[in-house]
């Protein structure tokens, strides 16, 4: 039995002489050692050189040699010794214990059919860390050893056995194998090569067994990064994942190859994301370049399967017991989901954290005995009570926290009370939904609408939201907008809770009372249904309303001190601002103003800032972002000239009803609470600026509702003319600005009176606090049960809209586009009005492009025509347009419905009761009617528009620290 040791080294100095220690410290020396240097840029040759002596044949060779290659090429220059020769590959980073080699020879000498042994690797440089004990691979291409991440060396694992591959670092293998099977696969040139060999050399009938009693210590140099090559440069993950892709193609039975393509292809793919997630671009980049690399050249991936198919000589299910279990790849993935929601979760703790630690070591009288103070308690049994609490499991923590059974009853409540919501809602802001999430998604991607004679005016933004979550919900469309309005209310509380647990840490280190902090958040929770928007369906306000506390909570990571964060701020602002926007423009217009003044202010008072980007920069960057977001949106909605949808809320249009008295109280119409909810509010905003400890915020609360007021008082003197109705720009979302900047103000003011009652003062004042503490609270329970109990007689989003067309002509609609429904109403002393029902009707989305859409004056002119003096021309010029049915809505004019009877073209038609009448166009529908330009730009723009928000969420995506094996180390 003859050994040669055949090492391959490049830039190795660093590890070398550990090695060569190793190598001619073994207790049964080798026979001969072949040395391939592949032209190292350092010390490595000579170390060689110096160790080994004339015992060594040394060759030097182009770096860009493989290691595939440099193998081959150390076998050309040690001519085989007998037929019974082994070939012991090491790596320059790889160093075998002294009894290394005779625990291999042993095994091979019990095992004589036997064809490969590898030993245990373990960690290299603290020598205790298992990295290895044989090899799989997944049915997704992922490299399995079946051992814990940083799992030590206890002799768990150290039973002889069977393995598909083991690592070329320390790998024992007949020569006249390696050579028979072709060597190392040179397309793998320097990661997967191992696995693809024990792979291959199971499908041609050989063995290979791990032997745990044989040790090597390896570095991984090249896959940690520590050492670059030629061969991987910066872009280790994508040789590691082109190994592995191609591996798992080459190698894979022929029954299922096509299903590991495709799935291999679609899991890379997904692999991206998860990458993007994490923030990890490079490695989303190389994902992308190796699935790439590999599916874009079967004929590669097809000549290495001839290769293969050659040699093989077994049943390729002899195999299958040595891959890794089906369900491996799914754990990885549960594993990946776990560590990015803990990552999620933990971050605005860690954030709010240090926050706390930074300001109370400056702050004064922040001992143990006033945290005590502060929370009620100060005793050895309370803290005992705290710590039994906190090792309790969540059901327990969850009943003894009175805080959380409040919070958690609140959620209850308020879903019960939105029990109208639950199945198909419609009335007031809102449309029927259209039957499937392909219509929203049709609306969001097309430039032209066939809807009444055809428009460009864009879909709202809001549209591709709500395209999304129909699509995560199957199809559901009605679940996404009754969603909507059954959880904005907890939505807003649990945003509203974080916002004040974080403003108030910023104004009091130890933060405000818990039960402050439920007041606050349950009373603006209850702001979009207190003000009348949730029961007049404005969707556009309640979305908005849940949305506002938590862009607000991301943007204060401006003043975060650490650099990352701040930026990582603005992109979470930028996109919560663009979903805000989306279903309420004057958010960004309001937010772009407030950027400005700040700016502007900080130039008065602390120049210094504005010269340091990392300051000014992150306010810029949310607010300059959000058009990008809204790009298919926005730039046509200014060039088709409907600009006035800016001013505007999403939903269909309603008539703001919004007074003075009503700003300030909060109420946007006459389906609100009672005004002395609000009247409450507002005086308790008042009396919140006569502490002096927490005047200056709170006085910023109020210059944000003054600035809020100032601009719905201009903007209430603004009339838009819409080319079907005049009206006043949306005034929903300053009345939610208004009452949100009220409650934040209440919450300081009372954290200061909390801070003063802790002393002595005199009885009068503690009376006094007593009655504001139950005026405060009457408003958050009295909203709610006013909610409860609310009559829904007048509750317009219970009401559905009026059917007037009937159902046959509705059938005949979704035929297509040409059989549009004309409904003319009104009459000839008062007025008429004309609209075309196509398809499913007027659905969400749609209403608001016809709102914004120019008149047809053809279609007026033919409608007026047609109730005055009716002509066949006329009736012809319909057809044309798109126009099968004309209905005379409830109730008909008889001077029309005469007219119409006896005009040519016009046949009568069945209409839904007596006073309705209908007539068929009989003349030719043209099918290109409605067809309309489809500029490449509009298309351009969705292309931004995606690249930008991929973008956004890699940016404000938590990072997941990925846990370093290196970076802990023995004692």
């Amino acid at each position: 039995m003859t050994v040669t040791a055949l090492l391959v080294s490049h830039d190795g100095a660093r590890w070398l002489p550990a090695v060569l220690t190793g190598l001619s410290g073994q207790t049964l020396p080798v026979d001969r050692v072949v040395t391939v240097d592949t032209t190292s840029r350092d010390d490595s040759v000579t170390l060689v050189r110096e160790a080994l002596g004339e015992h060594v044949v040394l060759d030097v060779v182009p770096g860009s040699t493989s290691y595939p290659a440099a193998v081959r090429h150390g076998l050309d220059l040690a001519p085989a010794a007998g037929d019974d020769e082994w070939i012991w590959l090491l790596h320059d980073d790889s160093n075998p214990a002294p009894t290394a080699l005779a625990e291999l020879l042993d095994a091979a000498l019990e095992h004589p059919s036997v064809a490969i042994l590898g030993p245990k690797l373990r960690e290299w440089p603290s020598l205790r860390r298992l990295l290895e004990v044989g090899l799989t691979i997944t049915g997704t291409g992922h490299r399995e050893t079946g051992l814990e991440r940083g799992e030590y060396d206890q002799g768990q694992h150290d039973a002889v056995r069977e393995v598909l591959a083991v690592n070329t670092a320390g790998m024992l293998v007949r020569r006249s194998v390696l050579e028979s099977l072709g060597g190392l696969d040179e397309d793998l040139p320097i990661f997967g090569n191992d696995i693809d060999f024990g792979w291959r050399a199971a499908l041609a009938g050989h063995r290979t067994l791990v032997v745990p009693q044989a040790v090597v210590f390896h570095a991984e140099a090249a896959h940690r990064g520590i050492r670059r090559t030629p061969l991987t440069g910066r872009h280790t993950h994508y040789q590691e994942r082109r190994a592995a892709l191609l591996t798992s193609l080459a190698n894979v039975s022929s029954r299922g190859f096509a299903w590991q393509y495709v799935r291999l292809f679609l899991g890379s793919l997904l692999r991206v994301l998860g990458f993007l997630v994490v923030r990890s671009v490079g490695e989303a980049l190389d994902e992308l370049a190796a699935a790439l690399s590999v599916h874009g050249r079967p004929r590669q991936v097809l000549a290495a399967r001839r290769e293969r198919a050659q040699l093989r000589q077994g049943d390729p299910a002899d195999v299958r017991r040595l891959l890794a279990p089906a369900w491996l790849p799914y754990r990885h993935g549960l594993d990946f989901v776990t560590d990015l929601a803990s990552a999620a979760t933990s971050q605005a703790a860690d954030v709010a954290e240090r926050r706390r630690l930074a300001r109370t070591a400056d702050a004064p009288g922040t001992g143990p005995g006033v945290r005590d103070a502060r929370r009620g308690s100060g005793t050895p049994e309370d803290d005992d009570e705290d710590a039994y609490l906190t090792d309790s499991g969540f059901v327990a923590r969850l009943l003894t926290n009175p805080v959380a059974v409040v919070l958690a009853l609140f959620g209850v409540l308020s879903l019960l009370a939105a029990r109208e919501a639950f199945g198909s809602i419609t009335g007031g802001a809102l449309s029927p939904v259209p039957d499937a999430a392909a219509d929203w998604w049709r609306l969001h991607v097309s430039s032209w609408h066939p809807l009444g004679t055809g428009t460009d005016v864009p879909a709202p933004a809001y549209v591709l939201p709500f395209a999304f979550a129909a699509t995560l919900l199957l199809g559901h469309t009605g679940a996404v907008v009754s969603g909507l309005m059954l959880l904005a209310v907890p939505v807003a509380a649990w945003g509203a809770w974080r916002l004040l647990k974080v403003v108030g840490r910023l104004v009091d280190p130890l933060g405000l009372p818990r039960w402050l902090v439920v007041w606050g958040a349950l009373t603006y929770a209850l702001v979009p249904v207190t003000s009348g928007a949730w029961a007049e369906g404005r969707f556009g306000t309640v979305a908005v309303a849940a949305l506002l506390p938590w862009t607000a909570h991301a943007a204060l990571g401006f003043v975060d001190p650490d650099r990352d964060r701040r930026w990582r701020a603005a992109w979470r602002t930028a996109l919560l601002l663009a979903l805000g926007a989306a279903f309420v423009p004057g958010l960004w217009l309001f937010a772009l103003l407030a950027t400005a003044v700040v700016l502007g202010a900080a130039a008065v008072i602390a120049p210094r800032l504005l010269r340091e980007r990392d300051s000014w920069g992150p306010p810029v960057v949310a607010v300059a972002a959000t058009p990008v977001l809204l790009a298919p949106w926005l730039l046509p909605l200014l060039t088709t000239g409907s600009a006035s949808g800016l001013l505007l809320e999403a939903g269909r249009l309603t008539v703001d009803q919004v007074t003075f008295g009503g700003l300030v109280t909060g109420r946007l119409n006459d389906l609100g609470a009672p005004m002395w909810f609000g009247v409450v509010l507002g005086l308790l905003a008042l009396v919140a600026l006569i502490p002096r400890r927490t005047r200056v915020p709170v006085l910023i609360c109020w210059l944000v509702a003054l600035a809020a007021a100032v601009v719905s008082g201009l903007l209430s003197h603004v009339t838009l003319d819409l080319p079907s109705v005049t009206t006043r720009p949306s005034l929903g979302l300053f009345v939610v600005i208004l009452q949100g900047t009220s409650v934040v103000a209440v919450v300081l003011g009372a954290d200061a009176y909390l801070r003063r009652l802790a002393d002595h003062h005199p009885w009068w004042q503690r009376v006094v606090a007593t009655a504001l503490a139950v005026a405060a609270a009457a408003v958050p329970l009295g909203g709610l049960v006013w909610w409860l109990t609310a009559d829904g007689g007048d509750d317009l989003l219970a009401r559905d809209a009026e059917q007037s067309v009937p159902v046959y002509m509705r059938q005949s609609s979704l035929l297509g586009q040409e059989h549009g429904v004309l409904v003319i109403g009104g009459s000839v002393d008062e007025g008429v009005t004309y609209r075309i029902r196509r398809d499913d009707g007027t659905t969400v989305g749609e209403d608001e492009i016809l709102t914004l859409a120019d008149e047809d004056a053809g279609l007026t002119s033919d409608v007026r025509d047609l109730v005055s003096a009716p002509t066949p021309a006329v009736v012809a010029d319909l057809g044309a347009r798109g126009v099968e049915y004309v209905v005379l809505s409830s109730p008909a004019d008889g001077r029309i419905s005469s007219l119409l009877d006896a005009t040519a073209g016009l046949e009568q038609a069945s209409a839904e009761d007596r006073t309705t009448r209908a007539w068929r166009v009989d003349r030719p529908l043209d099918p290109a009617s409605l067809d309309g330009p489809s500029p490449w730009w509009r298309t351009a723009l969705l292309v931004v528009q995606g690249l930008a928000i991929v973008l956004v969420l890699v940016l404000a995506a938590p990072t997941v620290r990925q846990r370093r094996r290196e970076g802990d180390r023995d004692d």
